[in-house]
């Protein structure tokens, strides 16, 4: 997915970023909601198909469809050996290009705060999901400090740069998310805090791999040198370096679920 000067165009950078993190923190969220096999699922905001290829491996699912707005994450997506028989198209979260029930899944991983408008994507997961179906996402803890590379967005922050952000980062708070889903007419609405971890060989690893941020690595490299090599030493000032010289990263995201009303009386839309 994309957002106010923010976006993913290149599949590769964006699984070096981002995909590892997408992975691990999405074992623990396909756990959680511990979805029976045989289901049709759709993946909101898809991108390369790094949390799309996990599901298809843990769920066994009848059908598996996704929707993204950019071209290059998709063709990244669709080049995966397990994603060859899904459906994987261009489209927008706020307007979700499938017929009302189609689908006994509905999945929003690290995107929610990417939809200008999160209230409405969460009605198109309602709208598309069969009722009893399944409606969840996670997000990593934007304003709580969750995000995999805290450490450097707020160096960057401490020295008044300003780089963009998502246009909803307040959507990814727990109470955020529990209203969203039960404004939007969810039942057995719940939520929990994912915590996960990552190892990088050291910090020239964890610093290149942090610079393929598609707006965070623009702003930096637009940065004088001596700005920007002294944000590299208070950043890693800040990580804990092993005494194999890894270092490893510390995230937090926040996840919801809610089961569509099986009975349209219930329904609070």
């Amino acid at each position: 997915m994309s957002g106010d000067g923010i976006r993913f165009d290149d599949g590769a950078r964006y699984e070096r970023y981002m995909g590892r993190w997408s992975r691990s923190a999405g074992e623990a969220f396909l756990d959680w909601l511990a979805p029976a096999r045989g289901l049709r699922w759709l993946d909101v905001g898809c991108g390369n198909g790094a949390f799309t290829e996990t599901l298809v491996a843990r769920c066994a699912p009848a059908g598996v469809h996704g929707v993204d707005p950019s071209q290059a994450q998709l063709d990244h997506a669709r080049a995966r050996p397990a994603l060859q028989a899904a459906d994987l198209r261009i489209g927008d979260a706020v307007d979700l290009p499938f017929e009302d029930g189609t689908f006994d899944v509905a999945v929003m991983p690290l995107v929610i705060f990417f939809v200008p408008d999160p209230a409405k994507g969460v009605a198109e997961m309602r709208r598309v999901l069969r009722p009893g179906g399944v409606a969840a996402a996670y997000a990593w803890d934007m304003e709580g400090g969750g995000f995999p590379y805290e450490a450097l967005l707020a160096e960057v922050r401490g020295t008044g740069v300003t780089s963009p952000r998502p246009p909803s980062p307040d959507a990814s708070r727990l109470d955020a998310l529990q209203a969203l889903w039960t404004n939007a007419g969810f039942e057995a609405v719940e939520t929990r805090v994912i915590g996960t971890s990552r190892r990088f060989a050291g910090f020239d690893d964890f610093w290149d791999t942090a610079l393929c941020a598609p707006s965070l690595g623009a702003t930096l490299a637009a940065m004088p040198a001596d700005a920007l090599a002294g944000i590299r030493e208070r950043v890693r000032a800040r990580l804990p370096v092993a005494a194999d010289g890894s270092v490893t990263c510390h995230a937090r995201a926040n996840a919801v679920k809610g089961v569509a009303p099986v009975h349209p009386g219930s329904t609070r839309a």
